[in-house]
This record gives structure tokens, C-alpha cells and sequence, in this order.
């Protein structure tokens, strides 16, 4: 009777596995945010800014521990082996590394430009130390993000719609630490409007992890280029910056992560895959 129980959960969780991934994911993410800022909420206090930083490590938890988790549980050994190669996998191209330049040329060139042009309020900052922000970020989320959630959905859906997707839960998936993201915060009255800026970038830049991880099969380039996303966020964000123009300074770099994505679109296709040679 337990073995029949076991083959019955086995085969549910076989076929809602994403759905089940991102079950497991928010729920463990969002309470570890919530254990965090408990001692607040429950003295009816606002969250200290030290207090929004600690909550985002409590949510790197989820992405991670639902994929080694649901990997064990839906394909076993030879799963877990396969995922933990593809963290591993480094022998690529170097046109394939040189795209992790996309975020910090992007956001420079986009600043200099606000600078010139609209206000020096947009000068870039220069937070080096800003780079191990991303660092935990990248290694542990991408376990899941690309080497769980993208794996399984670009099965049901095209590459570009499931990143589309994946892009809007991931940005849904900050909602609990979006007040405490960039450098104007808390956003009060704009926090809305920065956090929907906010996932109309990260959807684009998910799109563009996903055909780094497309073409290269490999988690390691996905975790460098979501380091090399948040660290260039957290290094050059301009420290100045009100609210409003933090959100208008972010929807313009997802207007430019969106152009980019069209080349890519254009170049590859919906599958985000190079055609092979003679193909």
C-alpha cells in the first residue's frame, strides 16, 4: 500500500512537475522572507533597509533546494547528475561569455546617456563590492530557474514563450523584497510602478539567459550572466536617484534588454537555438 502511495505521488509529481516547482519555490521563498521580517510586521514596525537585504538571501533558498528536491524526486540519480554537470559545464565558445557584457554595457551606456542628456542625477555609482550582491543570486537560483523551470517548460512551450513566462514569475518571485531593490528605498508611492519596471526588465533578461542556456546547455553561463545582471545593478545604480526616477531609469533598461531580445529573436528564432550549419 505505501509503495502503490509512493508510485502514485511519484507519477503526479512526473506530470505537474512545474507546477509543482513553483509551489515549492514561492512557498519556501516567501516564508523565509516572512520569518525574516516577522519581528517587524508583528510590532507593527516599517522594515529596516538592513532588514529588506537579509530577506533576499532567506528566498535563495527556494529556487535551489524545489530543484535538487523535485529533480531527485522526478528523475532520480541520472537527474541529479545531469543537473549538477550542466553547474560544471564551462568549455563554451567565447562568444557565448562575451554576452555577459550585455548587462553592465547596457546599464552604462543607457546612465551616460541620462546623464548627458536629462539630469546628472543618472551618474553611474561605482559600488564594486556591489558584484557579491549577485553572486549568491546567480549560483543558487539558476539551479532552479534554468536548471528545473526552464528545462521542463521549454518541453510544453516554444524557448521564447517559456522564458516570457518564467521571466514574469521570476519577477513576481521578488515581490515580498521589490520595496528594498535598487537605491531609492522604499519606492513608497511609486513602488508599483518600480516593481512592474522592474519585471519588464527581468523578463527580457530572462529571455536572454535562456538562449545563453539554449545554445550552450549549460547552468554555469546562466548563473554568470544573472551575476553579471544583479552586479551591474547593484554596482552602477545611481545612489541619487528619487523613486520616480529610479523607475523611469529602469523601464528604459528593459526598453533596451527588449531590443536586444529582438536581434536575438531575429537572429535565432522563436527556439532561441542557432541553426546548424547548412540547415
Amino acid at each position: 500500500m505505501s509503495s502503490e502511495r509512493q508510485s502514485t505521488s511519484g507519477s503526479f509529481l512526473l506530470s505537474h512537475s512545474v507546477a509543482a516547482y513553483f509551489f515549492l519555490t514561492f512557498t519556501i521563498s516567501w516564508l523565509g522572507a516572512l520569518a525574516v521580517a516577522a519581528p517587524h510586521l508583528l510590532h507593527h514596525e516599517p522594515l529596516s533597509k538592513m532588514t529588506g537585504i537579509l530577506m533576499f538571501p532567506a528566498m535563495l533558498l527556494g529556487p535551489s533546494l524545489s530543484s535538487i528536491l523535485l529533480t531527485g524526486i522526478v528523475a532520480g540519480k541520472t537527474g541529479l547528475h545531469d543537473l549538477f554537470s550542466k553547474l560544471l559545464r564551462a568549455r563554451l565558445g567565447a562568444h557565448w561569455y562575451a554576452a555577459l557584457l550585455i548587462p553592465p554595457v547596457l546599464v552604462l551606456t543607457l546612465l551616460f546617456a541620462l546623464k548627458t542628456f536629462l539630469s546628472p542625477v543618472y551618474t553611474p555609482n561605482l559600488f564594486l563590492i556591489g558584484v557579491w550582491f549577485g553572486v549568491p543570486a546567480g549560483l543558487l537560483e539558476e539551479i532552479g530557474w534554468t536548471g528545473f523551470a526552464f528545462l521542463k517548460m521549454s518541453l510544453q512551450h516554444n524557448a521564447l514563450g517559456a522564458s516570457i513566462l518564467l521571466g514574469l514569475l521570476w519577477g513576481l518571485w521578488h515581490l515580498p523584497v521589490v520595496n528594498h531593490l535598487g537605491t531609492a528605498t522604499p519606492h513608497g508611492a511609486y513602488w508599483y510602478s518600480f516593481f512592474l519596471a522592474f519585471t519588464f526588465a527581468m523578463t527580457a533578461m530572462r529571455v536572454l539567459i535562456c538562449w545563453l542556456y539554449t545554445n550552450t546547455k549549460s547552468v554555469l553561463i546562466a548563473q554568470l550572466m544573472h551575476i553579471s545582471s544583479t552586479g551591474s545593478l547593484v554596482i552602477f545604480s545611481p545612489p541619487g536617484v528619487s523613486a520616480r526616477q529610479e523607475v523611469i531609469w529602469y523601464a528604459l533598461y528593459g526598453l533596451t534588454l527588449w531590443i536586444v531580445v529582438l536581434f536575438v529573436v531575429k537572429r535565432f528564432g522563436t527556439s532561441l537555438t542557432a541553426l546548424p550549419k547548412g540547415g
